[in-house]
């Protein structure tokens, strides 16, 4: 009865639906969850009842007529469908003559064909689940007919190992579709399935199982990576390659899962690049960076990069370090070059150990610059400041007052000459437009960056002291502007002994052994740039800076920004000039002077935010 009665469970169980272990029945769960293997109606096998064998009268008058018959049901391998059949009517002449040889020879006849039937109808149950069926009617004849025969024993042995592995692969069914897989080798669906297999090798629906539970696997991975947790998804994929090792299906899905990575990644970077100019950019690009390093692999170059943008951006803008570049003015030309320096930090003013340092320069101050900005390749030329005056009303300083301070080269000093403006060179000659514009005072350049900033939309201003020096230093700490020592070749126009005015004249205080070629300011870019890329921060001609002049540092702005009072009438300037002693062309130099100053060696560059 064991064949029996596990049929009976399966065919329950298949027919009612299947109730998980939570005791929530399939039928409730479907409607939260699609199952992933359903039970089709062919799976189904009703219950066999026991065989019985129809009434079959048989006396003298008939048995020789019934052997005819049961030898020709034999022949056509009709064995027991009703009373015509082969079994049934051996059956009968066996009861009336239990030693008619003839009878008991075409019954065992009979049973081998019914087992062999039974045997193929098992071998169907992959192609045609119902052949279970006739595999259990089969078992039900042979039972009632020889339950002691050694061959029908070992055939009702094969039903029930196929019935055991229909339940098993019903129950791994269930399993998988309540998400049970068992992936880590403890119960659940892949269990019962291997159970399926090693009652019956070769079973069909138990392989199909497993490839299932694959699936569902690789269906954990896909949902993981669809939440950017590739963590889990290689987990998953590493479980769901234990499954079919020999089957090429979690190897495709990692090549599906690391492309959909790849390209998440890709999308990250370029959803936080595009993200940088807008308000408040940096912080969205911040969070698409952080989403990208959880789901990068380490040392991915879409981070390395979306990190150096973010940074560039937080510091530049949308510019890089040491790049040049120029704005567009709205009466048509371009601005000054602008070179983009970088941001970090120096050390501001002189120790008191410095050799011609003054109190003036202390005390010593760190200064850090959180962002960078773009300062003026070169000063402001005689040819860009000549646009400014061609297109406003400004009347410069020295043009209203009419004169200025200009280089004599008789007494070879500095002296006041009229009629010379920012149109004349040092000595008060027409100026050439690649000259650095002298003759200016602080006021006339503070006209030039609100007027240089109103035709480009962009905010131009003077440099702060500290900003100046910042730039002056360019990463160095040493006395002047090139380190220490005496400068190098082509360093700047500098006051060199082996300089020489146009009648000969010699610098008293100066570098010795050091000649630039020039007397007076150099065409701007004449000699080499700093490390920063700028021209002439040392030398050709000192620069307003947008301070007011204080006596030391010591309520300076902490962050470097201009100290300026407004109405101040005393104004700083920086920067070693073509007349300047070595003493005045140290980095940490500073002095003041009326805001309406102008000489033949004082001049401006320009900064610009960004």
């Amino acid at each position: 009865m064991r064949a029996l009665m596990w049929t009976s469970i399966v065919a329950l169980g298949l027919l009612a639906g299947c109730t998980d272990r939570a005791g929530k029945s399939a039928s409730q769960d479907a409607a939260a969850r699609t199952p992933i293997v359903t039970v089709s109606a062919d799976q189904a096998v009703s219950p066999v009842p026991p065989w019985q064998a129809p009434a079959i009268a048989v006396g003298e008058h008939n048995a020789r007529e019934l052997h005819k018959r049961a030898q020709a049901a034999l022949k056509s391998g009709d064995l027991h469908a009703n009373a015509d059949s082969a079994i049934p009517l051996y059956l009968a002449l066996r009861g009336f003559a239990p030693n008619d040889r003839a009878a008991a020879a075409g019954l065992d006849r009979a049973v081998a064909l019914l087992l062999v039937e039974g045997d193929a109808a098992l071998k169907k149950i992959d192609e045609d689940p119902l052949s279970l069926r006739a595999a259990h009617e089969a078992a039900a004849v042979a039972r009632a007919v020889a339950p002691e025969h050694r061959k029908v024993e070992a055939y009702l042995e094969r039903v029930d190992r196929a019935d055991q592995a229909q339940e098993a692969d019903r129950l791994g069914e269930v399993d998988l579709n309540a998400g049970r897989i068992g992936e880590d080798g403890k119960g659940g669906a892949l269990a019962r399935f291997g159970e399926a297999l090693e009652l019956r090798p070769g079973d069909v629906r138990a392989r199909q199982g497993i490839a299932a539970a694959e699936s569902a696997l690789i269906r954990r991975a896909e949902v993981a990576a669809d939440k950017d947790d590739y963590a889990s998804a290689e987990r998953w994929l590493a479980k769901a390659a234990l499954v079919r090792p020999k089957m090429s299906t979690v190897s495709d899905a990692q090549g599906r899962i690391a492309a959909q990575r790849q390209a998440r990644i890709g999308s990250l970077r370029d959803q936080g690049i595009a993200a940088l100019p807008k308000f408040r950019g940096i912080d969205e690009a911040r969070g698409y960076l952080a989403t990208l390093l959880r789901i990068a692999p380490t040392g991915d170059p879409a981070a390395a990069e979306l990190r150096e943008r973010i940074e560039l951006a937080t510091h530049y803008g949308l510019f890089r370090p040491g790049q040049v570049f120029t704005d567009a003015m709205n009466l048509g030309g371009r601005g000054p070059a602008m070179v983009v320096i970088p941001h970090g930090a120096f050390r501001m003013g002189a120790d008191v150990s410095e050799a011609d340092s003054s109190d003036a320069e202390r005390p010593l101050r760190n200064i850090r610059f959180e962002r960078g900005l773009a300062m003026s390749r070169y000063e402001i030329t005689v040819g860009e400041f000549r646009r400014f005056m061609n297109s406003t009303k400004h009347r410069a300083r020295a043009t209203r007052r009419g004169y200025s301070i200009a280089y004599d080269e008789r007494s070879g000093n500095l002296v006041r000459r009229g009629r010379v403006d920012w149109s004349s060179d040092y000595a008060g000659q027409p100026a050439a437009d690649n000259l650095p514009v002298v003759h200016v005072s602080a006021k006339d350049a503070a006209a030039y960056v609100e007027w240089l900033s109103a035709i480009t939309g962009q905010r131009y201003r003077l440099p702060s002291e500290a900003e100046y020096e910042y730039a002056l230093r360019a990463g160095s700490q040493g006395r002047y502007p090139w380190g220490d020592g005496a400068p190098p070749a082509k360093t700047g126009n500098l006051t060199g002994s082996l300089d020489a005015s146009p009648s000969g004249r010699r610098w008293r205080n100066a570098f010795q052994g050091y000649g630039d070629g020039a007397w007076g300011p150099a065409p701007v870019g004449s000699y080499a740039p700093n490390a920063f890329g700028l021209h002439d921060m040392g030398g050709n001609v000192s620069e307003w800076v947008a301070d007011c002049w204080h006596d030391n540092y010591r309520r300076a702005p902490r962050d470097g920004a201009a100290w300026f009072n407004p109405g101040c009438r005393t104004r700083v300037f920086r920067g070693g000039s073509w007349s300047s002693s070595p003493a005045q062309t140290r980095a940490a130099w500073r002095q003041g002077t009326s805001a309406d100053t102008t000489n033949g060696r004082l001049g401006f560059r320009v900064v610009r935010d960004i």
